[in-house]
């Protein structure tokens, strides 16, 4: 059986795995199993609303899963992408409600690109001090993620408002939102931002695979000797792919400021996207189009959740122990392929 199907096969079985574990979890419970998954399925595919949101929720999912993968597939860990998605929403949030008189056509993309800036220059600080003092980037992102909590409650607090809980609603010239999809959608928070989201997993793809840049980066993540002997500048490539992942998880916070949200308001805990990009890379295999598909099957699980109580009678916290468990079963992929060498093993012979 071929590596790259062997990588494919692994996560649809982690994920017909915990479902699975969540089928005995119910029946155990006392929950009929069968309504419980009806009522997932209504709650995210079954209305056109329902659809809408699920296409929304996925939005800030994927960007934030391709911040973890693609720094991940450079030899790093991200954990800060929580904190790099907040500053981007505030940055976002910023310039939606400073500019108003500018046009649409440059207020929009000024609002996306502070976001994705401000995600960089959270995701530089890492980078600049993994590259030049060696310290863990595990341990600084983590860190960066409360900084970036509580320095942005401060200054939606005291900068942006005068002492208020929430900012003022960006400006209509920034918002993401869109009458065409509201009407398609019976009105949910749909907007364009999936667009953006799917541009950059194309963007990601393209960068590693298709560019000597790339390369570069993928040559440091698996050897950072053997690149510098080569001639690669280790710690520049270090630095910059700590900036790329930290421009992805930006403009996951931006998806939230200008689209779903259109405000910030004070935080008394994370978001969770950041840490949930965690996962959908990680089922995703830390590909362009695996974190796509995995950021579409979290979305319709968190939206879906929404009905199970209340056309099931099932807690929709059933389905956090369903994705921590499908979770639990990818980080033990290394038992999964072996089931599955053993398999095609006796189908040889």
């Amino acid at each position: 059986m071929s590596s790259r199907f062997t990588n494919i096969l692994i996560p649809v079985i982690a994920v017909f795995l915990g479902v699975l574990a969540g089928t005995i979890i119910m029946l155990v419970s006392g929950y009929n199993p069968i309504a419980g998954y009806s009522a997932l399925w209504n709650g995210a595919f079954g209305d056109i609303y329902y659809i809408g949101e699920v296409v929304r929720q996925f939005t800030p999912y994927i960007l934030a899963g391709l911040a973890v993968a693609f720094a991940f597939r450079t030899g790093l860990f991200n954990i800060g992408v929580e904190g790099q998605l907040i500053v981007g929403w505030l940055a976002a949030v910023w310039v939606g409600v400073s500019f108003e008189e500018l046009p649409k056509i440059i207020h929009l993309p000024l609002a996306v690109l502070a976001a994705a800036a401000a995600g960089a220059l959270w995701g530089f600080i890492p980078g600049f001090l993994k590259a030049k003092f060696r310290v863990h980037e595990v341990i600084v992102t983590i860190m960066l993620n409360y900084v970036a909590l509580h320095v942005t409650n401060s200054i939606i607090r005291n900068v942006i408002t005068d002492g208020k809980e929430r900012t003022p609603n960006v400006a209509e010239s920034a918002s993401l939102r869109s009458p065409f999809f509201e009407s398609i959608t019976d009105y949910s928070r749909l907007h364009w931002g999936i667009l953006i989201a799917l541009a950059c997993a194309i963007i990601m793809w393209f960068l590693l695979e298709k560019t000597t840049r790339g390369f570069e980066l993928r040559a440091v993540g698996y050897n950072q000797h053997a690149s510098h002997y080569a001639g690669m500048n280790v710690n520049t490539n270090i630095i910059l792919s700590m900036v790329i992942s930290g421009a992805f998880a930006g403009l996951a916070g931006a998806m939230e400021a200008l689209g779903t949200f259109g405000f910030a308001s004070i935080k008394g805990g994370f978001t969770g996207v950041g840490f949930d990009g965690i996962a959908v890379a990680l089922l995703g295999g830390n590909t362009a189009i695996g974190v796509v598909l995995a950021a579409l099957l979290f979305g319709g699980l968190k939206i879906g959740a929404l009905n199970m109580p209340l056309e099931s009678g099932v807690p929709n916290e059933l389905v956090d122990i369903i994705i921590a468990l499908i979770i639990f079963f990818v980080a033990s992929s290394y038992i999964i392929r072996w089931f599955i060498e053993r398999i095609s093993k006796k189908g040889v012979k």
